[in-house]
């Protein structure tokens, strides 16, 4: 059985590789990294089908090195250290070069077996992922890494590649295979910016079409279009592209569109992504509406609920009410924002010791001249509230939270004015 097309004719140079030309161009970072043959630690970020896997396997040429590759969702500790296993040998005499692809699949502990043998020198890592990289690595591998963003390929990139997919296919099967410009230009807008994808779609285009009476293979452009809309659905079904349908999914319901947010759920949904459609949403329902429709929040979780239990296709139904319910309510971001200034005091060291009256201390030592603890039991008082301070000395005046302009957020401001101002 063949490889696929995309895998026997995988580029050895970077010049021919398309696409990445903001990191592989002349001058540009990454290649100066590659050419310098001082290989640090590497992590590509982007959707599959555009070069991740093709460079690493150049790097490696280039450098020199035995390239390991390891699938993050089949692979785990014990295949690192098999690989570990080959330092000092004749397998490896310039070191071991590891490509893990999907390591956001890696869970916490196998992560951290990799970055011990990282430290010690023992590998050199270029990871891939389709996943924002900030939010699944863990960070002392991302410390220890330089990031590069690898991102679609234009169309007008991929044509000179599915161009040279029917070449290699007429010296591969000793025929001739037509395709006007019409044709392959189809099949690199159709592929949604993934190479492979466009290499298979024209080898599928030579496979469905049977020689005319010279012996000639005549790609049509009605047998491209068949053919690429299958690739297509394929392609969303995958995942792809998927941070961007999932932003602009969360940002129409922030921005209260309706349309386009189901538009965008809809994508999901269609191509089978519930559990990421779900997540989103109730990220929205707390990070964009929060307290300006608090029960918002369990009447959205009881609509995934729903949705995951059902399963699709009917699962689209709570999703869809949910989504509506989140676009037409009020939105505040206050306590979301509240929370970002307290953690960035936090980050930043802006902190000090707790109160005494709030420290968990039921006896003072010899040498305090102020003995006990002084705490205020705010239901002794009325209005169950009482003055006193919460905050570190430091930052005892600090305000991170500002209540919404929606009604609910103002209710309550009002209640708490009126009760310190009646204390007083």
């Amino acid at each position: 059985m063949k490889a696929p097309l995309a895998d026997r004719i995988r580029p050895l140079t970077i010049d021919d590789m398309v696409g990445q030309q903001h990191l592989l161009g002349e001058g540009k970072a990454l290649r100066n990294i590659i050419e310098s043959g001082e290989l640090p630690n590497l992590i590509f970020y982007g959707p599959s089908g555009i070069g991740k896997t093709t460079l690493a396997s150049i790097i490696a040429r280039k450098t020199n090195r035995k390239l390991h590759k390891l699938n993050g969702t089949s692979a785990g500790t014990a295949d690192i250290r098999a690989i570990v296993n080959e330092l000092d040998t004749l397998a490896a005499p310039n070191g071991i070069l590891l490509y893990l692809d999907e390591i956001q699949y890696f869970n916490k502990k196998q992560q951290q077996t990799l970055l011990d043998y990282i430290e010690r020198g023992e590998i050199t890592l270029i990871a891939s992922t389709t996943e924002n990289p900030y939010f699944y690595i863990h960070g002392a591998i991302l410390s220890r890494s330089t990031v590069f963003e690898f991102k679609s390929v234009t169309p007008e990139d991929i044509i000179p590649a599915v161009n040279r997919a029917f070449n290699f296919l007429e010296k591969e099967k000793g025929v001739i295979i037509n395709a006007d410009d019409r044709t392959m230009l189809h099949i690199a807008r159709s592929c949604g910016g993934d190479v492979r994808k466009a290499m298979n779609s024209a080898e599928l285009c030579v496979l469905s079409t049977l020689p005319d009476e010279k012996g000639e293979i005549n790609i049509t452009f009605e047998t491209a279009d068949e053919l690429t809309q299958k690739s297509a659905m394929k392609y969303d079904r995958e995942g792809d592209e998927h941070y961007d349908i999932l932003s602009a999914f969360q940002k129409s319901m922030r921005g209260s569109d309706a349309d386009a947010a189901l538009h965008y759920l809809a994508r999901l949904l269609e191509a089978g992504d519930l559990p990421s459609a779900t997540r989103r949403l109730l990220v929205c329902a707390n990070e964009d509406v929060g307290l300006a429709y608090p029960m918002i929040i369990p009447i959205v979780k009881a609509a995934v609920d729903t949705a995951l239990m059902v399963g699709l296709p009917e699962a689209r139904i709570p999703l869809a009410n949910a989504v509506v319910l989140v676009c037409n309510s009020p939105k505040s971001n206050s306590a979301y924002l509240a929370y970002d200034m307290a953690a960035a005091d936090i980050r930043s060291g802006n902190s000090g010791p707790i109160p005494r009256q709030l420290q968990n201390k039921h006896f003072d030592g010899e040498d305090n001249q102020n003995k006990g603890q002084f705490y205020k039991y705010p239901h002794d008082y009325p209005n169950h509230w009482t003055a006193q301070q919460y905050l570190p000395d430091k930052i005892k005046n600090r305000t991170y939270y500002v209540h919404g302009e929606n009604k609910t957020e103002q209710a309550a401001k009002e209640y708490w004015e009126k009760v310190k101002h009646d204390f007083k």
